[in-house]
C-alpha cells in the first residue's frame, strides 16, 4: 500500500513537529533567560533594573535559541532553499523578529510585576509564553522562510519531494 498525503495535511503535521521543536529549543532559551535574569536583577546577585536585566537575558536566549534553531528546528527548511544563506543573515533576521518579542515581554513583565504585584520569575515564564508564538510564525516566515519551503512526503521519495519543494518555489 503506498502511502500518500496531501500538501495540506503533511504541511499541518510539519506545522506541529516544527512547533513543537521551536517549543523545545526554547525550553533551552527559558533556563537562559532565567538564568542571567536572575544573575543580574536577584538582590543578592548584581540587583540591577528590571528592565534592563530582561532585554540582556532576553538577548541572550534569544542567541541560544538561533543556535538551535538553525542546526535542528529549520535544518530542512535551510537545506531546501538550494541555496545557503549565511548564518549571520538569518541571525539578524531572527534577531530583529525577536526584537519585537523582547518589547512585549518588558512590557508583560512589567506590568505583571509593578500592577498586578506577581512575582518575578512567575511573570518571566508567562511573559515568555506568550511572545513565543509571535516568534515562531514571524521567524518561520521571514528568517528560514519555512512557509515557501515545507517539505511534501510522497510514496515516490526525495527526489519527487526535491521536484515538488521547487513548483512550490516558482508559485
Amino acid at each position: 500500500m503506498k502511502a500518500t498525503r496531501t500538501f495540506n495535511d503533511w504541511s499541518h503535521g510539519d506545522l506541529v513537529k516544527r512547533y513543537a521543536k521551536f517549543c523545545l529549543v526554547g525550553g533551552s532559551g527559558v533556563l537562559v533567560d532565567m538564568g542571567v535574569i536572575y544573575l543580574l536583577a536577584s538582590p543578592s546577585m548584581f540587583h540591577w533594573n528590571i528592565s534592563l536585566s530582561k532585554v540582556l537575558a532576553a538577548e541572550a536566549a534569544v542567541f541560544n535559541n538561533f543556535v538551535w534553531n538553525d542546526l535542528w528546528t529549520f535544518r530542512e527548511t535551510r537545506a531546501a532553499k538550494g541555496r545557503s544563506d549565511h548564518w549571520i543573515v538569518r541571525l539578524i533576521k531572527f534577531n530583529l523578529i525577536c526584537v519585537a518579542g523582547i518589547g512585549l515581554s518588558v512590557l508583560l513583565l512589567n506590568v505583571q510585576v509593578h500592577w498586578l504585584g506577581m512575582n518575578l520569575y512567575v511573570a518571566n515564564l508567562i511573559a515568555i509564553a506568550l511572545v513565543s508564538v509571535w516568534n515562531f510564525f514571524l521567524n518561520m516566515r521571514f528568517a528560514w522562510s519555512s512557509s515557501k519551503y515545507l517539505r511534501v512526503r510522497t510514496a515516490g521519495g526525495a527526489s519527487q519531494a526535491h521536484d515538488k519543494l521547487a513548483r512550490i518555489d516558482r508559485q
